[in-house]
């Protein structure tokens, strides 16, 4: 039995009923396959089914305001996603009359579609053979296969491409890319996969040669680089006064406390001499309500602390990113994931 055939067999009697696989409508596949980059399933299934019901078809989604886009996106983090939708959305209703395209090349050229993505909605929606190629793919090749050649380095992309491609169903492809990837999530699991069970184990040569949990190998990126985020909560007249981030930065356009940023970990003394928080808030003096929070991006670590602050609004600078919003129209701003879980907390 061949490589495939093992893998649709397997398939067969542990498919996931997703509600994304109920369809072939590439809008709706498309917004599975967007939501689901870096992005559980448990977590991301019930983002699917709100963006499907705000936005049924593809003119819904680019008319929309990207403030709703990505206020209905808050928690999901790598917000460029939501962003890209949107571009991706309009540049389907300006192309393709609103018709959402299924070849991998047209694809191909919509924002925020790569390669994965484009074969996986070619796939699922028109049975195109295209091999997908995301993370659980790769493990299952490069354990089964014995491949040591880094997944992210350009050989072992070429490598794990063709390999793909080769492995590929012809005559099911749709089925075929579901079903490796299903294996690759729940059976060939990337910390202690259950090889006892497994219906690739006699031909594994990583479970022959012992290198399960070090397969796939993976050059390591670049350290994290560590910020350090000081947020006030001013409030005036039932209003708290929020600031919106501009482009090119982390979390662009979301809302947010007014912030300063230092190049380390400081204390409230130390904080009050920096040039930026005297030219802001003048004497004033913060008081911290909450301890450091670590949070974690991709390549950052965010190092935040959050303080109090007393200060008469007509003393505060003029800034067309700050606006003071009342307490119940909090909600509706799109707000990162360390704002909003303050929020919900301190409100």
């Amino acid at each position: 039995m061949s490589f495939s055939e093992r893998i649709l067999n397997w398939y067969a009697e542990h498919k996931r009923a997703l509600p994304w696989r109920e369809t072939k409508n590439p809008y709706v596949i498309w917004l599975s396959e967007i939501i689901l980059q870096q992005t559980r399933v448990e977590q991301g299934m019930p983002y699917f089914f709100r963006f499907l019901e705000t936005y049924p078809n593809v003119t819904k989604f680019a008319n929309a305001e990207e403030a709703e886009i990505l206020r209905l996106w808050q928690g999901l983090g790598y917000y460029s996603r939501a962003r890209n939708m949107h571009k991706a959305s309009k540049q389907v209703l300006e192309l393709h009359n609103a018709k959402f395209p299924t070849d991998y090349q047209s694809l191909l050229k919509l924002p925020g579609v790569g390669e994965y993505t484009a074969a996986a909605i070619s796939s699922f929606s028109s049975n195109h053979a295209h091999a997908v190629l995301d993370g659980n793919v790769f493990r299952v090749l490069a354990r089964y296969f014995g491949i040591e050649e880094p997944i992210n380095s350009s050989s072992g992309k070429k490598i794990f491409s063709k390999l793909a491609e080769e492995m590929l169903d012809r005559n099911q492809p749709a089925e075929y890319n579901q079903a490796i990837m299903d294996f690759g999530s729940l059976q060939c699991k990337p910390k202690n996969p259950n090889c006892a069970e497994c219906v690739l184990r006699i031909d594994c040569r990583a479970y022959e040669s012992g290198l399960v949990n070090v397969l796939p190998a993976k050059i390591k990126g670049k350290k994290s680089k560590d910020r350090f985020f000081h947020y006030f909560i001013i409030e005036h007249d039932g209003a708290v006064l929020m600031s919106q981030r501009s482009e090119g930065d982390v979390w662009a356009n979301l809302f947010e406390f007014p912030m300063i940023e230092s190049d380390a970990d400081l204390n409230v003394a130390e904080l009050v001499q920096m040039e930026e928080f005297q030219k802001d808030f003048g004497l004033s003096v913060p008081t911290q309500i909450k301890g450091q929070i670590k949070h974690i991006l991709s390549h950052q670590n965010i190092y935040a602390r959050f303080y109090k602050l007393e200060i008469n609004a007509s003393k505060l600078p003029k800034k067309s990113h700050w606006n003071y919003f009342i307490l119940e129209k909090l909600d509706t701003l799109a707000k990162h994931k360390l704002i909003s879980s303050f929020v919900e907390h301190y409100f």
